[in-house]
C-alpha cells in the first residue's frame, strides 16, 4: 500500500504536471522515434496488472490479432480514469473484431494494482478487463514518441497495430483532452475492412456503409462520388 505522505506528494506532482501547458516545458526530448505508420510497430514487453495478477506481457503475445496500445499520463489523476474506464467498457466490442486493448503509463505495475482497488465513484478504476502495462523506464513511451518534452510523463497516444505487427494508425493528444474509444474502434474496423476487401474507406465510414476503390475510373468510386458527395 502507498503511504499517505507518498500519495500526497504524488498527487501534488501529478496536479502540477497535468495542469501545466506543455509550452512551459523547457527541454526537448531528442531520442529518435521508432513508431512509424506502415512500418513494424516497436516491440515492447513489461510487467502489467492483468486478470487480477502481475503478468509480463509483450507485443509478440498478440501475434495474429489487432492491438490498440493507448498511453495515458498518470494513475490517480483526472481525465485518465474517464478514458481508461471508457476503453475498458468498450473492450467487448474490440474483442469481437479480434482486437485487444492495452493501457500503458509510466507508473509501476504496483501503482496500477492500487488504482484498480479504488472505486470509480472516487476517481479510481475498479475491476479491469484490460491489461495495464507499466513503462517505468519510459522506454516504450520513447519508442512510440509520446513522452512530454521534459520526459516526465506520456501524452495521450493511441496506436493501432494490425495482426501482422504493422503500425496502421497513430495519434497523440495533449494532456487536457480525453479520447473517444468508439472512434478508435471505428478505425480498427475500417483498417480490417481494407485488409479483407482491398477497398478504401471514405470519411465517416462505418461497418455496413459503402467503400470505394482506389481508382478514379472504378464504377464503385464514381458511384460513391455521385451518391454521397452530391448530398
Amino acid at each position: 500500500m502507498l503511504s499517505r505522505v507518498h500519495r500526497a506528494k504524488q498527487v501534488a506532482v501529478q496536479a502540477r504536471l497535468l495542469h501545466a501547458p506543455t509550452r512551459m516545458f523547457s527541454s526537448v526530448w531528442s531520442d529518435p522515434v521508432q513508431a512509424r505508420v506502415t512500418l513494424p510497430a516497436p516491440a515492447f514487453s513489461g510487467m502489467a496488472w492483468a486478470d487480477k495478477q502481475f503478468k509480463k506481457i509483450s507485443l509478440a503475445d498478440y501475434a495474429g490479432k489487432y492491438v490498440v496500445l493507448f498511453f495515458y499520463p498518470l494513475d490517480f489523476t483526472f481525465v485518465c480514469p474517464t478514458e481508461i474506464c471508457a476503453f475498458n467498457d468498450a473492450a467487448a466490442g474490440f474483442k469481437e473484431t479480434n482486437c485487444e486493448l492495452i493501457a500503458c503509463s509510466v507508473d509501476s505495475h504496483f501503482t496500477h494494482m492500487e488504482y484498480t482497488k479504488k472505486p470509480r465513484t472516487e476517481g479510481g478504476l475498479g475491476e479491469m478487463q484490460i491489461p495495464m502495462l507499466s513503462d517505468l523506464t519510459k522506454s516504450i513511451s520513447k519508442d512510440y514518441g509520446v513522452l512530454t518534452p521534459d520526459g516526465a510523463i506520456s501524452f495521450r497516444g493511441t496506436f493501432i497495430i494490425d495482426k501482422s505487427g504493422i503500425l496502421r494508425h497513430s495519434s497523440v493528444n495533449d494532456l487536457p483532452v480525453g479520447r473517444n474509444p468508439h472512434e478508435t474502434l471505428r478505425l480498427v474496423q475500417a483498417f480490417q475492412h481494407v485488409d479483407e476487401h482491398g477497398e478504401v474507406c471514405p470519411a465517416n465510414w462505418a461497418p455496413g456503409k459503402k467503400a470505394m476503390d482506389a481508382n478514379h475510373s472504378s464504377t464503385k468510386t464514381q458511384s460513391f462520388w455521385k451518391e454521397e458527395l452530391a448530398k
